[in-house]
């Protein structure tokens, strides 16, 4: 065990905990934030099946950003799949041994990253190129898709330019979760990636980020309108009446 391996298992440790704690924090809110008004946006669904494919169709297709702006949903929908398929390939380091399916998708996650940054470039560039969105724009909004496309591109780097030793890095990351510390290489380009990943959880829970579990709190998305059929009355606002 070295003091490398020490620093970087302390390090993944720590950014787990903020980045469970954080969002397991932030969801609580979430579900506890009042809705006292019936807002979906319509054409909305007015039953709960039909909020359920709605859900799923944000989800899995940005149905909404596609009829909003179809050069944003292009690279928005291309970096989110991609970064599925990435982000299943790097299951693999976790288990031992590998799933059948997380096997089947390693071919597709490799080069998945190519329409990451591609993804990334194009949504980044928006940020300039675009008048309104350029004048919205915050520091944070570039330093997040700056740190994103560095975590790909270094990713990349070690894929076709700079090898590392992978079962090294499989018997690291599996060590973490037995807390069995393992070496870890002392690869530049490796230490880079592993470190901004771990930056990348630490401001998970308190970037814009977050927008992946928001989505389903959202009560444009998550309300069947049916203000018509009843009256809706919000949970605090019912306890409110009952005293």
């Amino acid at each position: 065990m070295t003091l490398l391996s020490i620093v970087y298992a302390a390090l993944f440790y720590v950014a787990t905990a903020v980045l469970v704690v954080g969002v397991a924090l932030k969801i609580r809110s979430y579900a506890g934030t009042p809705a006292p008004l019936k807002i979906p946006t319509t054409p909305a669904p007015t039953t709960t099946t039909g909020v359920a494919l709605r859900m799923t169709r944000e989800v899995v297709f940005f149905e909404s950003l596609f009829k909003g702006n179809k050069w944003t949903w292009l690279f928005g929908w291309m970096f989110h799949m991609a970064l599925a398929l990435v982000l299943l390939r790097h299951v693999r380091y976790f288990q031992q041994p590998v799933w059948a399916v997380i096997a089947f998708v390693q071919p597709f996650g490799t080069y998945a990253a190519f329409a990451m940054v591609a993804g990334l470039g194009g949504l980044w560039a928006r940020r300039f190129l675009v008048d309104r969105v350029r004048y919205i724009s915050t520091p944070s909004d570039h330093l997040h898709l700056a740190l994103l496309l560095a975590i790909a591109l270094s990713g990349m780097g070690m894929r076709f330019v700079s090898h590392t030793d992978i079962v090294a890095v499989k018997a690291f990351m599996l060590g973490l979760m037995r807390l069995d510390i393992q070496p870890l290489p002392a690869d530049p380009a490796l230490l880079v990636h592993l470190a901004l990943v771990a930056l990348l959880m630490i401001v998970f829970p308190i970037s814009k980020l977050l927008h992946a579990p928001g989505l389903f709190f959202s009560p444009t998305r998550n309300q069947a309108d049916t203000s018509r059929e009843a009256r809706h009355v919000a949970a605090w606002a019912s306890a409110l009446e009952k005293k």
